[in-house]
């Protein structure tokens, strides 16, 4: 998930590291399409997967898998978000085969299946009615396709809302509507704001996962974008500076103390802890605030992310079940990515799990599950209206060359999106000016920008 910790980077040497593999072995990789063990053998699957409890609860639930089909192992290989990148992308870039399935997010799936190293799961899910690949929600399918295929099947997704604290607006005159604009927010963020509680938390720390999560979002409502549909960048212009100048003016008025110190994990204290009355970010934060041990368990309001000119402004991302073209276990590993994202698998992790566990934003029919929507009720409806209404394609007012939201589909954006980050970290800090920081960020973008012109 993106949420707190995740930054859907490869990392600058990662990725050089993965590029160059893939040079040197240029040609060599296998698409091979064998079974691995069709003809009666015993088969291992490698499975790379980040160290996340959705992912870990499928580890428990492989025993399952295995005792309905006998021959095949699932080895399950789990590693921090970091370490994942960097080996998955080593061993896909080279055709090595190390692995049979890999988990791989929204921001890699295009540009891999661009280059040729996962297998295209289109034919064999349409051509398989229980599988039923429609029911997929829709702007998760799309960032997880590439030229019209299919290259990666979503575990779990999430969108962004807005997470407010109803005792204290209330208390201070407040209300909001479920679909809310950001002067409005600001507007509420200031009557609440007190000397003990901030009136809105909100990212800062740098980083493009981190403070350009949801700050592209806003400039994106606001009417601007890090690229025109010609790679010329638009970091530079009147829509950007409107957009983090209201950012910083908002946090100034009506934030945290030192907002360039705060990003999921520290939102998500405060607003448990009464220290701020709102909070824009990550769906899957819903969850969280709900749970059992939470004090504001039943106190919080849930709105669509706040807009500008555009109607929605939520996020999009999620975490995916891939194969590589160089596995030697095609069929094996596609029977079981397909019953691991199946409609039967979200209801045995309720069933053996608990239903708070469920894997969420994937599939339209889990939120038609009765008791999903029991366990879910404070926030599955706003999170599924809000990924289902959400547009990868054009999340801005402009069209745009690549399908994202919060991120440009493109190997260098990585780079250019921690880098940007820094610099208007530096302007939210009162380390420099926004003019400054956009100008540099303008330079950073059109040099990646210029690589991907005809």
């Amino acid at each position: 998930m993106l949420s707190s910790k995740r930054a859907l980077t490869f990392g600058a040497g990662a990725l050089a590291s993965a590029l160059a593999l893939a040079a040197c072995s240029s040609g060599n990789v296998s698409t091979d399409s064998g079974s691995g063990g069709a003809a009666g053998g015993k088969v291992t699957l490698n499975l790379a997967t980040v160290n996340n409890g959705q992912m870990k609860d499928m580890e428990k639930l492989k025993t399952e898998y295995e005792k309905a089909n006998p021959g095949t192992t699932v080895n399950f290989q789990v590693m921090e978000e970091g370490d994942l990148r960097a080996a998955v992308t080593a061993d896909v870039a080279s055709g090595a085969g190390q692995y049979d399935v890999v988990t791989i997010g929204a921001y890699e799936t295009p540009q891999w299946g661009a280059n040729g190293w996962l297998v295209d799961l289109t034919p064999d899910l349409k051509s398989d009615s229980s599988y039923d690949v429609d029911d997929i929600l829709p702007p998760v399918r799309d960032v997880n396709t590439y030229d019209g295929k299919l290259f990666a099947v979503p575990f779990y997704g999430e969108s962004s809302i807005l997470m407010y604290n109803k005792d204290l607006l209330s208390k201070a005159g407040v209300t909001l509507s479920e679909n809310p604009t950001w002067q409005q927010v600001a507007d509420a963020a200031k009557k609440v704001n007190s000397a003990d509680t901030s009136g809105i938390c909100m990212r800062g720390k740098p980083g493009w996962g981190d403070l350009f999560a949801p700050l592209t979002t806003v400039v994106q409502t606001f009417g601007g974008n890090w690229y025109d549909d010609k790679w010329n960048a638009t970091v530079n212009t009147p829509e950007w500076k409107q957009a983090v100048t209201f950012y910083k003016t908002m946090l100034d008025q009506s934030g945290e103390k030192d907002p360039v110190s705060y990003s999921f994990n520290e939102c998500l204290t405060a607003l448990k802890e009464g220290k701020a009355a709102m909070w824009a970010d990550a769906s899957v934060a819903a969850s969280m605030l709900e749970a059992d041990d939470s004090p504001v368990k039943g106190k919080m309001g849930y709105a669509h992310m706040p807009v500008e000119k555009t109607k929605q402004s939520g996020w999009l991302w999620s975490w995916n079940l891939a194969i590589p073209s160089s596995t030697k276990n095609k069929d094996a590993a596609l029977k079981f990515v397909k019953w691991a994202t199946s409609k039967d698998y979200i209801k045995l992790v309720g069933q053996k799990i608990g239903w708070s566990n469920v894997p969420p934003g994937s599939r339209t029919s889990t939120y038609e599950i009765p008791e999903y929507k029991e366990a879910a009720a404070a926030y599955a409806p706003i999170t599924l209206d809000v990924m289902s209404s959400v547009n990868p394609k054009q999340p801005g007012v402009n069209p745009q060359g690549w399908v994202g939201i919060q991120y440009v589909s493109i190997p260098e954006f990585q780079d250019v999106g921690n880098q940007c980050a820094q610099l208007v970290a530096d302007y939210i800090a009162g380390r420099g000016s926004v003019d400054d920081a956009l100008a540099k960020c303008q330079t950073l973008a059109q040099a990646a920008g210029d690589k991907h012109k005809s």
